[in-house]
């Protein structure tokens, strides 16, 4: 994204820009789960729980992978204690997903620690707006 130009259109910039900060934001988590020692099946599946799906082999992110392939990570979690025998965390998984989101946070907050307190506020109001439809449309 650093290599394309910047858009002129209102609406393109912005495009660009929040793209920007998402991949900025994902790589930041990538290399917070890799901290952890956790892969990408195992993210997802942290992250079904996390949401309340259960059983997590049911999230759709995982489903559609062999039985075996789910059934061996959901032993690795195990194994490790993050997660316990019916599929939720324990302590330990509970704390290592939030250490994953707080490194997450905290790596991606350099692009907006570079603004100021007025140009942050700028920001956020006139994203809020934006935020706003979108909340009341169901995303997320």
């Amino acid at each position: 994204m650093r290599t394309l130009p910047v858009p002129t259109d209102p609406v393109a910039r912005l495009w660009h820009s929040a793209t920007m900060l998402r991949e900025h934001r994902a790589d930041g988590h990538i290399a917070a789960l890799l901290a952890a020692d956790i892969d990408g099946t195992e993210a997802h599946v942290l992250s079904a729980i996390d949401m309340g799906i259960h059983p997590p082999e049911s999230f759709g992110r995982v489903q559609h992978l062999p039985p075996s392939r789910l059934a061996a990570v959901m032993a690795g979690l195990r194994s490790r204690g993050l997660v316990d025998a019916d599929g939720h965390f324990t302590d330990a998984g509970r704390e290592t997903k939030q250490r994953i989101e707080t490194l997450t946070d905290e790596l991606a907050a350099p692009p907006y620690d570079a603004l100021s307190p007025a140009e942050l506020d700028e920001l956020i109001t006139a994203l809020e707006p934006i935020t706003a439809r979108l909340v009341a449309t169901g995303s997320q």
